[in-house]
């Protein structure tokens, strides 16, 4: 089968370890299965593996890849849920599993013809859904859900901060938000991105470190060093930052004194359960929210869409249709 694998790692140009070409059908280990891919997603995830950050070189050759929508043995449409976990040893949450990974970490990943995964991270696809769109929710969209409806303790008409609004997280933020009644404000260093995220349903977009109209509830921070100075400013007392990512970096001041002194609270969250990843999809169905889709280039073409992300040449979602 075709499959875009990691083969080396490239801290300063991760997309030179990558390799195109064939590679042998996924084995199946009992409590397995296998699914045809229709649609596979980019995360920064896939950047950060051809880095050589979470993935070990013992690993190499992997399969990269976490997200796909596509069919099973049986041709029913469902959606991979990427966290392999056991959600007893997470006391009922599997990303809580301490010796739980994602789809391309222990295990190869999406990038390919076919996949296989445990029975239980099947979700069925909604027909009202397309599998380019379904392709964009387990990682990107998932962390999102999580991030706004479970980490957040906001209630509709709060008002939120997403950093860098071009990113396939902070693109699903602003949409979920949005239409879940949020009052959402973003920032991007790109007018053109800014634009698009009021497109998304923003209610106002700024450059980053603008001073806002008023101190906001919650900061939905993927951004991380860069943005993290403003993200503490931005808050009211008493409010939180929900953190799923650092693309910029992982080491900010940590400005101890204001998050004392203000009662701030930080709160980290990784991509999200089985359930909600079912839940996230009726959501979808509900209100008619769809993923922001930047291109779908076929699998063969997988350089162009690494390099895009890369250069931060994006708005929403990069797929891959094998």
């Amino acid at each position: 089968m075709f499959a875009v694998t990691a083969t080396r790692f490239d801290a300063d140009n991760p997309v030179n370890g990558l390799t195109l070409g064939e590679r042998p059908d996924p084995q199946v280990p009992d409590g397995w299965t296998t699914v045809t891919v229709k649609a596979t997603a980019l995360n920064h995830h896939d950047l950060w593996s051809l880095r050589g950050v979470g993935l070990r070189a013992e690993r190499l050759p992997i399969i990269l890849g976490c997200d796909a929508a596509g069919l099973d043995e049986d041709g029913n449409e469902v959606i991979v849920h990427s966290v392999i976990g056991d959600p007893q040893r997470g006391g009922g949450d599997e990303t809580l599993d301490p010796k739980r990974s994602l789809l391309s970490e222990l295990h190869d990943g999406t990038f390919a013809d076919k996949v296989a995964v445990p029975r239980r991270n099947l979700v069925h696809k909604p027909a009202e859904l397309s599998f380019e769109e379904a392709a964009c929710l387990p990682t990107a969209w998932l962390t999102a859900y999580r991030m706004l409806f479970d980490k957040s303790g906001l209630q509709p008409g709060s008002t939120m901060l997403v950093q860098g609004a071009g990113g396939g997280v902070a693109t699903a933020l602003i949409a979920l938000g949005s239409a879940a009644g949020y009052r959402v404000w973003a920032t991007s260093r790109s007018e053109a991105k800014r634009a698009r995220a009021l497109e998304l349903g923003a209610d106002a977009a700024f450059e980053p470190g603008a001073r806002l109209p008023e101190r906001v509830d919650a900061v939905m921070e993927t951004v991380g060093q860069a943005t993290w100075s403003h993200s503490l400013k931005s808050l009211r007392p008493g409010g939180r930052i929900v953190v799923s990512g650092a693309t910029s970096g992982q080491v900010p001041p940590a400005e101890l004194n204001r998050v004392f002194f203000l009662q701030l609270s930080v709160v980290g969250s990784t991509m999200g359960t089985r359930e909600q990843l079912q839940r996230l999809a009726r959501f979808l169905v509900t209100t008619g929210v769809r993923p922001r889709i930047d291109r779908v280039l076929p699998l063969n073409r997988a350089v162009e869409g690494f390099t895009a992300m890369a250069e931060g040449d994006l708005f929403g979602k990069i797929v891959f249709t094998p």
